[in-house]
């Protein structure tokens, strides 16, 4: 697994739960939840079922504490900081490239589908997830948070403003990964998303003073118009 492991526990009753949890993400993402035998997880995990079950009441509570420390971990990643000594564009940039990261993870993506079918078939079970993931705010939306409280990003909703911005990312790099098992991007294609998704970003929530005086483009590119000239973001 490429994301970031968790320190390993000191106590050995956390250390198998650790290890039950572990084998549980390995059996649903290969077998998704139905198939997933409790047996086989406990014989991956070394424990017996009895012990699995002493941690876990129900097949479904291990499912849900399996999505939410995949997510959980994921999220860590996207801890950056907001810097005001730093230009908006390259913070943002920084930040959507660890989020491609995550997105390019095979085992995230993998839980990710499970996830998405069970939502799918069997709501009652991913929506009680869905909520306990909500309640921890995520690294993006901390970063506008505070961007938005410097004065370089518009006032508003930064949730909102988070998962529009993560969302144009998630349109290339993870719902066709998941919904049709498309190929992960290649480095190229994960600059030009990211560029765009940042650039539009910026042009809708970025402050016109914050830019001027970082002496940044809120499109950051050029423009060829129409008749095949170029034109400079914002003239004439």
């Amino acid at each position: 697994m490429n994301l970031p492991s968790r320190q390993a526990p000191s106590r050995l009753t956390d250390r198998k739960r650790s290890a039950i949890v572990d084998a549980a993400a390995d059996q649903f993402r290969a077998h998704g939840f139905e198939a997933t035998s409790v047996d086989r997880i406990a014989a991956l995990a070394g424990v017996s079922k009895r012990t699995v079950y002493n941690h876990f009441p129900s097949k479904e509570e291990l499912f849900a504490e399996t999505l939410t420390q995949m997510f959980q971990r994921s999220a860590g990643m996207l801890e950056l900081a907001y810097s005001r000594e730093r230009g908006l564009r390259e913070q943002l940039v920084e930040l959507m490239a660890l989020k491609m990261r995550t997105l390019a993870d095979q085992d995230f993506i993998d839980l990710a589908r499970v996830a998405v079918a069970e939502a799918i078939h069997a709501p009652e079970r991913a929506l009680p997830v869905i909520a306990r993931l909500g309640e921890r705010e995520e690294g993006v939306t901390a970063w506008v948070r505070a961007a938005q409280a410097d004065g370089r990003l518009k006032p508003g909703d930064p949730a909102f403003a988070a998962t529009l911005l993560q969302g144009q990312v998630k349109t290339f790099a993870f719902w066709p990964q998941v919904a049709m098992g498309a190929a992960p991007l290649d480095e190229d294609r994960q600059a030009q998303v990211i560029d765009a998704a940042v650039s539009m970003f910026l042009a809708y929530f970025g402050t016109e003073g914050a830019l001027t005086s970082a002496g940044e483009s809120a499109v950051g590119s050029d423009i060829t118009s129409a008749d095949g000239s170029d034109k400079k973001p914002g003239l004439a």
